[in-house]
């Protein structure tokens, strides 16, 4: 079985995906309280790690596939967009 890291996870999109897929998703970081309130929710307690992933650098387990989450900040219609 192929393992995923999802960083940058927000709520879990890549997840459910890999999910569908058979990929197990082992390891996730997102530094957004809620966002990672909802992956919880969704997918437990033990895969999401809260905070700035340059606090969480080496942490990672081993995986076979990277996915990583950008922000949607700049596509949104919401904000100053700055």
């Amino acid at each position: 079985m192929l393992k995923a890291v999802e960083l940058f996870a927000g709520i879990g999109g890549f997840r459910i995906a890999c999910d569908r897929l058979g990929i197990k998703t082992i390891w996730a970081n997102d530094i957004d309280r809620k966002a990672c309130e909802v992956y919880r929710t969704y997918f437990g307690d033990t895969t999401i790690h809260e905070g700035d992933i340059r606090e969480l650098k080496g942490q990672g387990p081993c995986h076979d596939i990277l996915t990583a989450g950008f922000p949607c900040q700049p596509f949104s219609g919401a904000g100053k967009k700055q």
